[in-house]
């Protein structure tokens, strides 16, 4: 079944966090999906408080980094939401951003080892296993789950890049995109996770929703100025546009100079942009693409009004 969801903004006020959720569920929203960005707002209080403060609305981890929690809390914080909240959570674990995580300490030896220990002891605890890792990272001695869900939520991960791709097809109920997110970055990623299975595939795309669909692309240009970054080269390498693109932001000094000079068509490309009935279609696109939910960022200073922007693609 294709979904449409929402991501709630990192830095949104707090007192509009709550408001912002029940909103987004009146308007139809299938999900909610809260970030976990350092030094914002953590992420299972946030998918906690989303989740008492509505009925229906479907709340996703964003990711959590797998650096940052040991795997046995991590799936004692994954199966509380569950139960308490039967069917409406997802957990999603990655990487995490490198320079972050240097930060804090948490940057591993091995990014990708780390992920696929962490991915497997997390769900195996949460579908009432009992575990024993003794992994490069992840260290477990005879452990099990008090009381596991009776539905387990499913877990996510959050990688780019061909070999996190593999390891998520390999351990994760599923996999999430960040933006930009094209129907040929679908293929190529679906094809790179090579799941044997079910996979979930969840794409996040930055969006603006206006009846004038050039104001709607002047308004999502500012949230495009890291797809020209090296983080961002697998996203944009299996588009048609990919060698002109390179060529663009290498001669660009600046990233607001590059969004600036980005042709039209690209920026449709790489966003859910422009009138509600172009941007249903897009929806649409990446939904038959491979997409099993889609999840708009909201643009602008006003995230409420943004929100109310974005509903009327939901038709």
């Amino acid at each position: 079944m294709s979904r449409t969801g929402v991501v709630l903004p990192r830095d949104l006020p707090s007192a509009q966090v709550l408001p912002y959720a029940r909103r987004a569920e009146e308007l139809g929203f299938d999900e909610l999906w809260v970030v976990e960005d350092l030094s914002f707002r953590g992420g299972i209080a946030q998918a906690a408080a989303v989740l008492a403060s509505t009925s229906r609305l479907a709340v996703g981890v964003g990711i959590a980094p797998a650096g940052a929690r040991n795997a046995a809390f991590a799936a004692m914080e994954a199966a509380t939401l569950a139960e308490l909240f039967p069917r409406r959570t997802s957990f999603g674990l990655g990487h995490g951003m490198p320079g972050w995580m240097r930060q804090v300490g948490a940057w591993p030896a091995s990014p990708l080892t780390l992920l696929e220990e962490q991915l497997r002891a997390v769900r195996a605890l949460l579908h009432g296993e009992h575990v024993d890792v003794a992994g490069r990272h992840v260290q477990l001695r005879d452990l099990q789950l008090a009381s596991p869900p009776p539905q387990p939520p499913p877990v996510l991960a959050g990688v780019r890049g061909p070999k996190s791709l593999a390891v998520s097809g390999r351990c994760a109920d599923g996999t999430i995109l960040a933006e930009p997110v094209t129907p040929e970055y679908l293929a190529a990623a679906r094809a790179q996770i090579g799941a044997a299975g079910p996979h979930t595939l969840v794409a996040f795309e930055v969006a603006v929703v206006d009846d004038d669909a050039a104001r709607a692309r002047t308004l999502v240009r500012p949230a495009l100025e890291w797809a020209g970054e090296p983080d961002c080269a697998v996203h944009i390498a299996p588009s048609p546009f990919a060698a002109e693109f390179r060529a663009l932001r290498e001669r660009c000094a600046t990233r607001a100079e590059f969004t600036a000079a980005m042709p039209d068509a690209w920026v449709d490309e790489l966003a859910v942009v422009g009138t509600p009935e172009t941007a249903r279609a897009r929806v649409a696109q990446l939904h038959a693409a491979g997409a099993d939910s889609v999840v708009l960022i909201p643009v602008g200073a006003d995230r409420l009004a943004a929100l109310d922007d974005l509903a009327r693609l939901l038709g």
